[in-house]
């Protein structure tokens, strides 16, 4: 029998995986990439005797490697919170999906574990900019804000490792970041001591202070449109910038575009935190969008389809449009 352990290389995939390993020990196949690599189940080969474990890659995007798993007789137990489309029904499968706006995959598999785990998906729902529902999960467990602002930081670095194009830009590969972080059942020992959180910590504080000197390119009344330079540090910041935009536009919503290091653009769409919702259903309408109500995104986007892209934009985030 040969295990795999599939996870979304962000910080909900991880944390996700944290607790699950924390909880049940298994000795796994690790299958990861960047944030936006979510095509993933292709890469687990199809045999009677496999036993895989998935965390926060959408089963749309997946469906077609994942029934062919369940025809070759593997079973497959499947945590995640993006748009899913028809669940499969086979004995094979054992789905844990929910989507709704303010559920991470980091508290799907609290939920699966009965808190067992809990103060890592507190690090997972901050990553994934679920901050209220964080502190909540975190009050529960009597932490105060000193212990939630330390797992928010955790949350935040580990998200930001994985926000590139490829692996050639990350700072560590998720599946060694898994793997130091593993080393810990305290998530709050362990920014202090694994450096290279520190250090991912440190650039994305260098990289969102150039991404605040930016002006929108693109302004409407339920929301605004940044476009970066062709950089690296663009490439890491889009999610990370994102997700401090809403903040302080809770009533508008996001999209951060920047140049995709294989050619075209790639976009990141937040939808307002007063109305979460839309994200999801604006980026599928491009081809290579998806991702969850609130927060979505476009791997490839043609530069000539930019302009179609705002329009869109406009019209899903109208606020005076009836929501959708």
């Amino acid at each position: 029998m040969t295990h795999y352990d599939v996870f979304n290389g962000d910080a909900d995939g991880i944390c996700a995986l944290q607790q699950l390993r924390l909880a049940v020990p298994q000795d796994a196949i690790l299958v990861t990439g960047v944030k936006r690599d979510v095509a993933l189940l292709r890469q687990v080969p199809c045999a009677p005797d496999a036993r895989v474990a998935v965390f926060d890659i959408s089963l749309d995007q997946n469906r077609e490697a994942l029934l062919a798993l369940l025809e070759a007789g593997a079973q497959v137990t499947y945590f995640d919170h993006h748009h899913a489309g028809a669940l499969p029904v086979h004995p094979g499968f054992h789905g844990y999906i929910d989507t709704a706006p303010l559920v991470c995959t980091s508290i799907l598999v609290d939920r699966h574990l009965q808190g067992a785990c809990r103060a890592w998906a507190v690090a997972g729902a901050f990553g994934d900019n679920l901050p209220d529902a964080a502190r909540e999960l975190g009050a529960s467990l009597g932490l105060g804000p000193a212990q939630c602002a330390l797992l928010q930081a955790l949350g935040e670095s580990i998200n930001y490792n994985a926000y590139v194009d490829d692996e050639a830009d990350l700072i560590i590969h998720p599946a060694e970041l898994y793997r130091a972080i593993h080393r810990h059942a305290d998530p709050l020992a362990v920014m202090d001591s694994e450096p290279v959180l520190r250090r991912i910590r440190d650039i994305r504080s260098r990289d969102l202070a150039q991404a605040a000197d930016l002006a929108p390119h693109g302004t409407f009344p339920g929301g605004r449109v940044f476009l970066l330079p062709d950089l690296p540090w663009s490439r890491r910041v889009r999610g990370a910038w994102g997700n401090l935009l809403v903040h302080d536009a809770p009533d508008l919503a996001h999209a951060v575009v920047s140049p995709g290091r294989q050619g075209g653009l790639v976009v990141s769409v937040r939808a307002p935190l007063a109305r979460l919702r839309g994200a999801d259903a604006l980026c599928r309408r491009f081809p290579t969008g998806g991702g969850r109500a609130a927060a979505a995104g476009i791997n490839h986007l043609p530069v000539e389809r930019l302009a179609d892209f705002l329009a869109a934009f406009e019209r899903a985030f109208d606020p005076a449009q009836p929501p959708r």
